[in-house]
């Protein structure tokens, strides 16, 4: 498999792209988790919201246990306190949903921050990248094939640009009709320089 081009001018554009997609993605996802942290900081007074109700709670029941213990009217003295508990409860529980909220708008955030333009910049980088990697890697094997000159040759003739083929001498599709084995690895070498490829196909 050929990753990258033999060509300087070629291999170096790969190598700007590859590193700029990378660190693209890489600070889009440190944004995401950066403000994912500063996203989850709104759920500290949910926080507080719930420890204060817990304690509460947990101080009405210690009291409701006390005025139980009251001879005769234990019970009476001690139902408000019952009704305090299950209101701090409640409290508690607001500051938990509050907690759930804000992690879940936390993630979401976090995904769109960071997916939306990661995802575009592998829509657009690495469908050419991998064009590239399958058309390079078949051309790199087919020139060592005795005859691939002449497959490499077809493939120009097919898909170069006519200011391409334009530059070459102006023989060199007669030549290929009939044959001729310069004008077969000018177009050959076209197509191999064309992906970045160095060498002159085997005849």
């Amino acid at each position: 498999m050929k990753l990258y081009a033999e060509k300087p001018w070629r291999f170096t554009r790969q190598i700007v792209a590859d590193v700029t997609a990378l660190v693209w993605s890489a600070v889009w996802i440190w944004a995401a988790l950066t403000l994912y942290d500063l996203v989850q900081k709104l759920a500290v007074p949910g926080q507080k919201l719930e420890s204060a109700g817990v304690s509460l709670a947990r101080d009405m029941v210690e009291a409701k246990a006390r005025a139980g213990r009251i001879p005769l009217v234990g019970d009476e003295v001690g139902a408000p306190f019952g009704s305090a508990a299950n209101a701090a409860n409640s409290i508690a529980e607001a500051g938990r949903d509050q907690q759930d909220a804000i992690a879940n708008l936390a993630t979401v955030l976090a995904w769109l921050t960071a997916g939306i333009p990661v995802l575009m910049a592998l829509a657009l980088w690495l469908p050419l990248r991998l064009s590239w990697i399958r058309a390079a890697s078949v051309a790199a094997k087919v020139r060592k094939y005795p005859g691939g000159g002449e497959l490499l040759a077809l493939r120009a003739l097919a898909t170069a640009p006519l200011r391409r083929l334009a530059s070459l001498d102006s023989g060199v599709v007669a030549g290929w009709r009939t044959g001729d084995p310069d004008a077969i690895e000018q177009l050959a070498t076209l197509e191999l320089r064309r992906l970045g490829l160095r060498g002159t196909p085997r005849r």
